[in-house]
């Protein structure tokens, strides 16, 4: 035996001896094993940041090679395709998540959480108006910059024609209300104007300006947004008959929601093409950057101050939890959204990290992304705010406190009807200058350097809209445990009283009588009593 645990010893020591690197070697694969989990599921961020990066190079490559028209179509083509795969998808998803959402909660619910909403977007798109008009006044980007129409700067022939500031509103009425919801997944109602002779008894002339209705291209998504929401409502109170239809929504939405993670691998290839191909595009960017820095730097500081510390301390001030860190898991979409400047095109990716990364409810984001990102404008009121005190400041007009007023509310209401695609906002802001007496022919100095303010904008959009989702899932979750906890309390207090009463009940005593007598004489009957 002594022999045998020398032996015994020995063959530890040997086992210490060689447990050294293995202990090392494992230590090594652990880090690599940490690391490659890492990578993996956070692939998407890692590839989409990657995308923008090489898109840049890219770009700054190609420029050199002067390229024709036709070259540079067809080097944007693979981000043409990313854009048409996005667009694809967002009249399925934006009509059967809000159809489902709506009808998987309850009325009352609905109700508080569109209350919330409705307050939430409203403050923050006039805290950004605020912000603008603010830094506007300090920053003056139109001061002394009235040498600015220099040639190659403006674009000729792309200012929107001048809409009446009422006209313009009832359009976002009728288009809630669609006459047709097959054409509203294509075609929007707008008003256009007819010019028409008109002769006084007198003996002058007069031009009278005649509104006139139109369907121009585009999709309708206010009018599907509220039919879809006010269908889900109403296949709830259905019950159960409208559960098969709740039903197939749920599939359909399901089923799309794979094809977007299916896209979502094609993004970073998109991404690249669209960023080359649009540094490509610039034509003099050393003319535009000096002539309309100061606009470019107030408008990006904006978007910077409201997406990187006001809507962050709005989060942390409804939920007290770290708003950088919701944030972190939504690289993807924002990436997405400075490529494609579209936060319609974004809400697919949208709905698919804040779910997946962030925990957010499914109820929640898919009920509350496709109003926000309709709805929920803060980066273009920003936008439209700067870009209305900047050509003020470029006609040398000085804004009094009614003018400022009425930037603030029509640019609040207006970004509610801008549409969610490149360049939207730009049309809204001829309704401001419209609405303040301002000439609309400097618009064309706007569009010269929007390609470079709007994927700001539209990442601030998207911004709001996430954290928006994250406040409303918040409460939601707190009130559920609520809910929870007075559900307890209830069932605490009902088995107590039960307890009482059986031990006073007149009925109980009575049996416990029975069953005393009956065990004495017969153990057979003291069965069967109990």
């Amino acid at each position: 035996p002594g022999s045998m645990e020398a032996a015994a010893d020995e063959e530890k020591a040997g086992n210490g001896h060689a447990e050294g690197p293995a202990a090392a070697e494992q230590g090594g694969g652990a880090q690599l094993r940490g690391c490659r989990g890492f990578l993996r599921r956070n692939a998407l961020v890692v590839l989409a940041v990657s995308g923008v990066v090489a898109g840049v190079a890219l770009g700054a490559a190609v420029r050199g090679a002067a390229l024709s028209p036709a070259q540079v179509a067809y080097l944007a083509f693979p981000g043409e395709l990313l854009l048409r795969m996005l667009r694809m998808v967002i009249l399925p998803l934006v009509v059967c998540s809000l159809v489902s959402g709506a009808a998987s909660l309850d009325t009352r619910s609905l109700g508080r959480l569109g209350g919330i909403a409705l307050a939430y977007f409203l403050g923050t798109t006039l805290l950004a108006s605020g912000l603008a008009v603010a830094l506007g006044f300090i920053i003056r980007p139109g001061a002394g910059a009235s040498a600015l129409n220099a040639p190659g700067l403006g674009l000729p022939g792309a200012v929107p024609t001048s809409k009446e500031t009422v006209d313009s509103f009832l359009d976002l009425v009728r288009n809630l209300f669609p006459a047709n919801l097959v054409a509203a997944a294509f075609q929007t109602y707008a008003t256009e104007y007819k010019m028409l002779l008109r002769n006084t008894t007198s003996g002058n002339v007069t031009w009278e300006k005649i509104p006139v209705g139109t369907e121009i291209e585009g999709m309708n998504i206010l009018g599907l947004v509220l039919f879809a929401l006010v269908l889900g409502v109403a296949l709830k109170k259905l019950g159960q008959e409208g559960e098969d239809l709740i039903r197939f929504f749920n599939s359909f939405n399901e089923a799309t929601m794979v094809l977007v993670s299916w896209i979502m691998w094609y993004v970073p290839i998109g991404i690249m093409f669209l960023v080359g191909s649009k540094i490509v595009e610039m034509e003099d960017i050393v003319l535009l950057v000096t002539s309309l820095g100061k606009y470019i730097f107030a408008s990006i500081l904006g978007h910077f101050i409201h997406g990187g510390i006001i809507l962050p301390l709005i989060y942390f001030a409804a939920t007290r939890q770290n708003p950088y860190r919701f944030l972190l898991g939504l690289i993807t979409p924002f990436a997405t959204a400075f490529a494609t400047c579209s936060s319609s095109a974004t809400l697919p990716s949208m709905i698919k990290c804040i779910e997946e990364n962030n925990g957010v409810d499914k109820r929640i984001s898919r009920f509350i992304l496709p109003i926000g990102a309709t709805v929920n404008m803060d980066g273009a009121a920003i936008f439209q705010c700067m870009a209305a005190v900047f050509i003020a400041q470029l006609n040398n007009v000085d804004l009094n406190p009614g003018q400022i007023f009425t930037i603030l509310v029509t640019a609040t209401a207006s970004s509610v009807g801008a549409a969610g695609i490149p360049a939207g906002g730009v049309l809204t802001i001829a309704i401001i200058l419209e609405a303040i007496g301002l000439p609309t022919n400097d618009l064309s100095l706007i569009l010269a350097v929007d390609w470079i303010v709007d994927r700001t904008t539209t990442v601030v959009n998207v911004e709001g809209d996430a954290l928006g989702a994250g406040i409303l899932n918040y409460l939601n979750e707190k009130e559920q445990k609520k809910k929870e906890q007075e559900l307890k309390e209830v069932n605490v207090e009902a088995i107590a009283n039960s307890k009482s009463e059986g031990e006073t009940s007149p009925l109980v005593t009575h049996k416990n009588q029975v069953s005393h007598t009956t065990s004495t004489a017969d153990p057979e009957s003291k069965e069967s009593v109990l």
